[in-house]
């Protein structure tokens, strides 16, 4: 018997995004909304979140919360579940960014910092993996950064981050062969966004855009879209997405 390999129709699934308000996750919930999928919007912003599912497509309910806090993944879940009745996708996007040197950076902001991106998206994984793994079926994707994949030295903690949830991703992908369950992580590098202090539409993104030192949160969400819509017998467990003339 052959093996498909056409691209996965994702219309009617569910996704939990977190991190939904603004940046990469916006971009997100707007690209899969278009797939046709339901989604959960998490973040700390009520009306943020609200602002986002608003303009979806498809039907959408929001979560606020803090992600450091366990709690909110599993309410994630459970609101999933009560709300559309399955989950087939989980985006681990949550994060924060701390730079400089870490004799510079207060113990509070490394915290912080290590609380969302590290144990915020853990937890955000350990809250849905029992239920796609017992329905044999699911996407686990992470937003990491090519911070992960080599050692940045003006941004010690991040890079700290972002190496944890890469061995995260690949340790647990091992632990999932066999159920179903797919799990990868999307590296980008400098991305235009709130994340870097540049707000939606700010003056001079389409300078960097056309120099080709910084992309999109659109452009990283073509590329999850991508990675999702594989074949289920293919998976993608790492893609490293950069601006063209980034010099790393």
């Amino acid at each position: 018997m052959s093996v498909s390999t056409s691209a996965i129709d994702l219309t009617g699934q569910v996704a939990i995004i977190t991190g939904a308000s603004s940046g990469i996750g916006r971009s997100y919930a707007q690209a899969l909304a278009a797939a046709g999928v339901h989604t959960v919007l998490v973040g700390r912003s009520t009306e943020r979140l609200s602002g986002v599912a608003d303009a979806l497509p498809t039907p959408s309910v929001v979560l606020a919360g803090d992600l450091a806090d366990p709690a909110v993944s599993e309410q994630a879940v459970a609101l999933a579940l009560a709300a559309f009745g399955r989950l087939d996708i989980v985006l681990a996007n949550a994060g924060l960014y701390v730079g400089g040197d870490v004799v510079d950076t207060p113990m509070t902001a490394i915290e912080e910092l290590v609380g969302v991106n590290v144990l915020g998206a853990m937890a955000t994984v350990r809250a849905a993996l029992p239920h796609l793994v017992e329905q044999g079926a699911g996407d686990v994707l992470v937003t990491s950064s090519v911070s992960g994949h080599q050692d940045i030295h003006w941004e010690p903690v991040y890079s700290a981050t972002k190496h944890a949830m890469q061995s995260f991703v690949h340790t647990t992908r091992r632990n999932l062969v066999g159920s179903g369950v797919r799990m990868g992580a999307v590296a980008p590098g400098v991305v235009l966004n709130e994340l870097w202090g540049i707000a939606e539409g700010a003056s001079g993104v389409e300078d960097q855009i056309a120099a080709r030192t910084g992309i999109r949160s659109e452009d990283v969400a073509d590329a999850v879209l991508f990675m999702l819509t594989r074949p289920r017998h293919v998976t993608i467990r790492d893609l490293v997405i950069l601006p063209t003339d980034q010099e790393i």
